[in-house]
């Protein structure tokens, strides 16, 4: 390869196992780039040679009777949505756009990047995870490797318990160079019913009493006040209804009578409206107009208020914020800092045993504040040798999670 290439688009495997095999005896790091959408995610640490997915695309399977679909990891999501729309089906764990926060084009996002950063949206609570729909696996190792892992089948365990290491690895152990995926029929209809007029604690209750009732609710969002994309002048707690239209409709009315002895009031979103609200929280367009930095904080659905309130409590500057995943999940933007405020909410966040990440930041400070939550430090050795069993010479995506590789 002429080392003056800034960027090596691989047609297959064959391609990548000869580039990465070429950076181990030269000791040259690659970053792994599809669409570019998600570039300015993760640790900041530009390097100067990168493999291009872009030319690696296409379904090589589909069975929609067989609810599975392979498809090499630079084939535009989009693609692969529109083909699944087309027979009715979806990938259930609707995974979420990054380019509103980021910047870049809309959907544009590769399945390969998508599977690389385990992207999953609201309905994540009911139908999984990205890596719960990873089936198996084509991929080329940080030394230069072949991997096959999994299958076509959900049964196969070894298969499975790779796939959930690859997935959310941001390509720091392997290449992906082919997926293959479960996927699932689309509901017939969705609403959203909004529980208005309570307080906080009392929105954030309703919900976790949404997700324990048998009511089959699939989405469980909190939208404060005033908060983009509703712009209520009460707080919403919102509950997301998919299936046939009787069963929908029976379902709301159900959840309304359990939930109507708090006083509260209730509105129903349509299909159409109900569908665009969740594509919004998916990727976090209420945050995206706000020019400050977002984190990411996953918790316990009970703790959820919590942390922000001990935020409040510590001064954060918080410009907006919503839960997601029944409170489980937060977005929130505050205002610029030197240091992201990293000490303040991980503090927060440690106190009840979850997790940060600093979504978006400028370059500098992604490059010298922890942008992935510390881990202990077992976890962390494990992590190591993880990482040197499949990338021993930290080609792959060097610096992408930790500073150390």
């Amino acid at each position: 390869m002429d080392a003056l290439l800034a960027t090596l688009d691989i047609r297959d495997a064959a391609d990548a196992v000869d580039a990465l095999r070429a950076a181990n005896t030269r000791k040259t790091p690659f970053a792994i780039v599809g669409a570019g959408s998600k570039k300015r995610l993760g640790r900041h640490a530009p390097l100067q040679q990168h493999i291009s997915t872009r030319a690696l695309t296409g379904v090589t399977l589909y069975e929609p009777e067989e609810l599975v679909l392979s498809a090499r990891s630079g084939t535009p999501l989009r693609e692969i949505e529109e083909l699944l729309d087309a027979h009715n089906q979806q990938l259930a764990f609707e995974p979420m756009d990054y380019a509103p926060l980021l910047g870049g084009a809309t959907r544009s996002a590769t399945i390969g990047g998508a599977i690389a950063v385990n992207a999953s949206g609201p309905r994540r609570i009911k139908a999984g995870a990205a890596r719960d729909h990873l089936l198996g696996f084509h991929c080329v190792t940080g030394r230069g490797e072949v991997v096959k892992s999994g299958g076509r089948v959900m049964k196969n365990v070894t298969g499975y318990d790779l796939s959930k290491l690859v997935c959310g690895s941001y390509g720091t152990l392997a290449l992906l160079t082919e997926v293959t995926l479960k996927v699932l029929p689309k509901a017939e209809t969705e609403q959203t019913l909004l529980v208005l007029g309570l307080d906080e604690a009392q929105s954030l209750a309703q919900l976790r009493r949404a997700s324990g009732s048998p009511h089959e609710v699939s989405s469980f969002a909190m939208l404060p006040a005033g908060a983009a994309p509703l712009g209520l002048d009460a707080n919403a707690a919102l509950l997301r209804i998919e299936g046939p239209e009787i069963s929908v409709s029976t379902r709301r009315e159900a959840l309304i009578a359990q939930l109507g002895d708090t006083g509260a009031r209730f509105e129903t979103l349509p299909q159409n409206e109900s569908g665009a609200l969740w594509a919004a929280l998916r990727d976090v367009t209420p945050l995206a107009a706000h020019s400050g930095q977002i984190w990411r904080l996953s918790v316990a659905p009970t703790d959820g208020l919590a942390v922000l309130d001990e935020l409040r409590n510590a001064g954060a500057p918080i410009i907006a914020y919503y839960y997601d995943w029944a409170g489980g999940l937060v977005w929130l933007c505050l205002e610029p800092a030197g240091d992201a405020h990293a000490g303040t909410i991980r503090t927060a966040v440690d106190a009840c045993g979850g997790h940060a990440t600093l979504i978006r930041a400028s370059d500098d400070i992604r490059a010298r504040v922890d942008v992935f939550h510390p881990q202990p430090a077992p976890l962390a050795a494990l992590t190591k040798r993880v990482k040197e069993s499949f990338d021993p010479a930290h080609i792959l995506e060097r610096g992408r999670m930790r500073e150390a590789f």
